[in-house]
């Protein structure tokens, strides 16, 4: 009889019994420094802001998002737009040096049926990778193994980030 794999983590995520109301992308950049390691933030600018994304794909999965609440790219104003797409990029160079990943997959699910968990607040998503990242477990067993916490991915994201304008961890 084969053996059971738990992730005990993902029934939280599927039946939403984790989600607070309102919107983690609003509140999060609002709540403060003391709460970035907290809420997985790795920087906040004037207009976005960067976060770890709680259920990854894979580690150090990041979501980029603009500050205000927005559910399409047509919605940011250009001062908007240009801060989200600028950090995105930024974020590119920094997850590679961070991480030392091989490939990223980047882009923004615009809307729910684009497949956006979160469709009212726009958000863009890097999910780095490596060769031989994916394996047999998510076709088999619906389970990804992740080889790092999210707070280890935090901690080691966080010197990467240093030198971005805006408020960092306290």
């Amino acid at each position: 009889m084969p053996t059971p794999l738990w992730a005990p983590w993902r029934m939280d995520y599927i039946l939403g019994t984790t989600k607070a109301p309102g919107c983690f992308l609003c509140d999060y950049p609002k709540a403060g420094a003391s709460t970035f390691r907290e809420n997985l933030v790795v920087v906040v600018q004037p207009h976005a802001f960067v976060c770890l994304n709680r259920y990854p794909f894979t580690p150090s999965h990041l979501l980029v998002a603009p500050r205000r609440h927005v559910a399409s790219v047509e919605d940011l104003d250009e001062v908007e737009y240009a801060a989200t797409m600028s950090l995105f990029r930024d974020c590119v160079v920094r997850l590679k040096r961070a991480v030392r990943c091989e490939g990223i997959n980047a882009g923004f699910n615009l809307g729910k049926v684009a497949g956006a968990g979160v469709a009212d607040h726009l958000h863009g998503h890097l999910v780095p990778r490596w060769a031989g990242d994916v394996n047999f477990m998510p076709v088999l067993a619906d389970v990804r193994v992740m080889p790092e916490h999210l707070d280890e991915a935090w901690q080691r994201l966080i010197p990467a980030f240093a030198d971005l304008p805006g408020e960092h961890p306290a």
